[in-house]
């Protein structure tokens, strides 16, 4: 017999995708269940070997940490951005950031650039192919090395040791 995490390697995601499915047919009709339970547990099984292993969280507490800094800096920026929009007769520095990283494992890098982009007024543009620096737009860039320190003390330390790279 087949041990239950061979055939259901994703329990979380096996889960999430049969909601999903239920709620994009808006149906809870028996014949709906049994085709979502089919595809929730046939998506991750065909699909699992092609995924990066998944990195262990060293520190749970500091990954929610995190995860409140980084939506308190959304809040924060969406003001900011917004009063930036609002008086039109400032003046805006754009600029494009070469960011040095720290991190080499692909999925914190990932975490950093989704985490800079969700921000607003920044957005991670380009990874270069050495994975040694991120290209970041700013819409509003007084002092570049302060805005790579902030980035580095706010996002990608705390990912470096929740994930210990």
């Amino acid at each position: 017999m087949m041990a239950p995490r061979k055939w259901l390697p994703t329990p979380v995601l096996s889960l999430l995708l049969l909601l999903v499915w239920l709620l994009l047919v808006r149906s809870y009709a028996f014949g709906q269940f049994v085709l979502g339970g089919a595809l929730a547990i046939l998506i991750p099984l065909l699909t699992h070997r092609f995924w990066d292993a998944r990195p262990r969280i060293s520190k749970p507490m500091m990954l929610l940490r995190f995860g409140l800094r980084v939506l308190g800096d959304i809040v924060t920026a969406n003001f900011e951005v917004a009063y930036l929009i609002a008086n039109p007769w400032r003046n805006l520095k754009p600029r494009f950031i070469e960011y040095p990283l720290m991190l080499e494992e692909r999925f914190t890098i990932t975490l950093l650039a989704s985490t800079i982009s969700l921000t607003p007024g920044t957005v991670s543009a380009n990874l270069r192919m050495d994975g040694k620096s991120l290209l970041i737009h700013a819409l509003n860039v007084d002092d570049e090395q302060a805005l790579i320190e902030q980035i580095r003390e706010r996002y990608e330390r705390p990912l470096k040791e929740i994930y210990e790279c």
